[in-house]
């Protein structure tokens, strides 16, 4: 079965556009484009990609679009459309007809609270689900609260957590992401990826079983049928190279059977977005 990569980025690095790469991040202020991504995954391994964006725009959507057309090994694409927008439906009508687009996201880890509550982004993610598209949900930790009665309307939506929720692996801090990642995995349409676990984590000073307990509390919450690994590349540079962010998932599944394997490292990923 082949090994899916289900979330990475690319971008031509832009200081105004891409502020939120900060100077700590300088390893990462410069182009990233499917010909440096190709040798990374076959060396390790990995067949395809899911490329997901980085910029809310929909020129951002377009530019995935246009590489997943060129290159092969791109499987699908997360784009961005404004999900509040008064003609949504006209506009996923129109991005409909792209076979790679698979679904959209939205940086909710950067808006206010009560962000999710609000009744024109509710029914913009709803609406995804009449064009059989997914949503990727980002946001921090102390937003899982609130992503419980947002995803509570949502049941018909096929909705993906990144990272975690992103944890605060550096801190160790554990019980309330615990907690609430128990409850928002009591709903069976949201899954979440095995991905952006080292940048959560102490950059320069990480080990591998630092992830342990967040890893364990994911598989007991989720189960290998609706975890998808994920990179996070090339963010993850910051703190691990490619290998070493694969390691990590490839030394906890070690234990698991090679079906269970097989789901959480392409299968789930393959299902989830249709690729």
């Amino acid at each position: 079965m082949p090994a899916i990569d289900a979330h990475q980025h690319f971008w031509k690095y832009n200081p105004v556009k891409d502020a939120w790469i900060t100077d700590d991040m300088k390893i990462i202020q410069r182009d990233f484009l499917p010909e440096d991504l190709a040798p990374v995954l076959k060396a390790n391994g990995i067949d395809g990609c899911v490329a997901v964006q980085a910029d809310q725009s929909e020129e951002e959507t377009s530019f995935l679009l246009s590489l997943a057309d060129k290159y092969d090994f791109v499987k699908g694409v997360v784009g961005w459309v404004d999900l509040r927008a008064d003609n949504l439906a006209e506009r996923l009508s129109y991005f409909s007809k792209y076979k790679k687009l698979k679904g959209f996201r939205h940086i909710i880890q950067g808006e206010p609270a009560g962000f999710m509550s609000d009744r024109k982004f509710i029914q913009g993610v709803k609406k995804l689900a009449d064009f059989n598209f997914t949503y990727d949900l980002l946001l921090y930790h102390h937003q899982l609260p609130e992503a419980i009665q947002f995803v509570q309307q949502l049941p018909e939506v096929q909705i993906v957590i990144d990272h975690l929720a992103k944890p605060s692996i550096r801190t160790a801090d554990i019980a309330a992401w615990k907690r609430d990642t128990a409850s928002i995995a009591a709903f069976k349409n949201i899954h979440c990826k095995l991905s952006g676990m080292v940048t959560e984590a102490d950059w320069k000073n990480w080990k591998a079983n630092d992830f342990t307990p967040y890893l364990d509390v994911l598989f007991t919450a989720f189960g290998t049928e609706r975890i998808l690994y994920g990179s996070d590349w090339p963010v993850c540079l910051v703190a691990a190279t490619y290998k070493q962010q694969l390691s990590i998932a490839q030394t906890y599944l070690s234990t698991f059977s090679e079906h269970e394997k097989t789901l959480v490292m392409g299968e789930n990923a393959r299902k989830f977005y249709n690729l």
